[in-house]
This record gives C-alpha cells, sequence and structure tokens, in this order.
C-alpha cells in the first residue's frame, strides 16, 4: 500500500511546526502520558486510521502500556485494566471522535462532569486538544491513504 500524496501537514510551509507546537503544548498538560496514548489509539480506531493506531501502539508501548491494556482498549468498557480517570478520558475520546452520533449534544453534561471529577482544567483542555489532535491527523492520514508503519513523510 501507497498513500496517494505526502503528509499535507510536510507540504505546506509552517504547517508541521504549528501541529507539533500543539503536541508540546498538549504534553506539558499534566495529563499521564499513558492516558495521552490511550485516547489517542481508540479515537484512531474509531476513525479507522491503520497509520495512526500502528503508531499509537508504538507510542503506548513507548510510555510503558501493557500489553493487556493495548489490545483492549477497543473493549475498555468491559476490560479490567483501566483507572476510572482513563475510563473518562477514554468516554471523551469516544464522543468528541463521534460527534454525529450524539444528535446535538456533543459531549454530554454528565460526562463532562466525570471527566472533571478526575482531570483540572488545564487536564481537561489538554485532553480535548489531544483528541481533536487526533482527530485532526486520523482525517489527514485516511484521506491520503497513509499506511501502517509509514514515516510521516
Amino acid at each position: 500500500m501507497q498513500a496517494r500524496m505526502k503528509n499535507p501537514a510536510m507540504i505546506l510551509p509552517g504547517a508541521m511546526e504549528a501541529i507539533q507546537g500543539l503536541y508540546k503544548a498538549t504534553n506539558k498538560g499534566g495529563v499521564p502520558q499513558q492516558t495521552l496514548e490511550l485516547v489517542h489509539l481508540r479515537a484512531s480506531q474509531i476513525n479507522g486510521c491503520s497509520a495512526c493506531v500502528d503508531a499509537g501502539g508504538r507510542g503506548g508501548r513507548k510510555a510503558g502500556l501493557t500489553d493487556e491494556r493495548l489490545w483492549s482498549v477497543a473493549a475498555w468498557r468491559e476490560a479490567p485494566y483501566y483507572s476510572d480517570a482513563e475510563r473518562a478520558a477514554l468516554a471523551l475520546a469516544e464522543e468528541m471522535t463521534r460527534l454525529s452520533d450524539r444528535g446535538g449534544d456533543a459531549v454530554s453534561d454528565e460526562l463532562w462532569d466525570e471527566v472533571a471529577d478526575h482531570y483540572d482544567e488545564q487536564q481537561v483542555a489538554a485532553l480535548i486538544l489531544w483528541i481533536a489532535t487526533t482527530n485532526f491527523f486520523n482525517r489527514l492520514n485516511a484521506t491520503i491513504k497513509e499506511p501502517a508503519g509509514a514515516t510521516w513523510g
């Protein structure tokens, strides 16, 4: 499999630098790296982005996630491997990724309150930006058919 074109963020001057700035900011938001990797992987699974699922698995491993936690993230509600805080973050990732499924209430008040019980305002901001950026990259990569294991070039 070969991508249709080079990653658009690599083509337009300044685009990748802006995205990297967003990544740096979200990584300073105080959310554990393992949680960020889990929500990235889950959103990428929902969107069917093979390149991001592959990168999410690799990033999760690098962050210290066990095989059980990586393999089970698609079934996180039923799997015993996640904390309540991680479950709230995963639910947020799902609701933010499936906006059109919510019928006008993109993120429920109930979930918002649950997320706020586990994360402070800066951490919530980091989660929202991380999930949005993941969805951004999922859409880029799915559109250009970026293959799993690609070098993002």
